[in-house]
């Protein structure tokens, strides 16, 4: 499985829609995932994950095999994604027209990772979403000693 995704990035996109994936992304990818990307609608409904080949394939067996929730998770996955995608040697992806549409991505975006897979957002979509997860997050101060 091609390794934890962390980590935030600022990046442009081109008139072709081709994203730019990290460097420190693009070498946890496996030998497995032979530079090749699945991207689906991301689980807020405003961004877009880029699953590797072997985690998506992870994902996939997990979800059919799971729960009927599991089940239309994945049906829900499948609708959007994308046939799969070759990352070029310079990390480029060519996301398509419809999910570049769907989250609002314009010129500029966020690259986040998101454990076993990368999301990329549109900035103020990505600010909106990190102050609402500020404001309702509480933890115990004692969890992080």
């Amino acid at each position: 499985m091609s390794g934890e995704f962390l980590g935030t990035f600022s990046n442009s996109v081109n008139k072709g829609k081709w994203v730019s994936i990290p460097a420190e992304f693009k070498k946890k990818f496996t030998t497995q995932a032979k530079q090749t990307v699945i991207a689906t609608i991301g689980p807020q409904k405003m961004n877009i994950a880029i699953y590797p080949l072997d985690n998506w394939k992870q994902k996939i067996a997990k979800l059919t095999n799971g729960s009927n929730e599991d089940k239309r998770l994945l049906i829900y996955l499948r609708n959007f994604a994308t046939s799969e995608l070759k990352m070029e040697a310079n990390g480029r992806i060519k996301i398509s027209e419809e999910l570049i549409k769907l989250v609002g991505i314009d010129k500029k975006v966020i690259i986040k990772g998101d454990g076993n897979y990368i999301s990329v957002w549109n900035p103020a979509s990505y600010e909106n979403y990190c102050n609402e997860l500020l404001e309702n997050f509480e933890f115990d101060v004692m969890d992080y000693q």
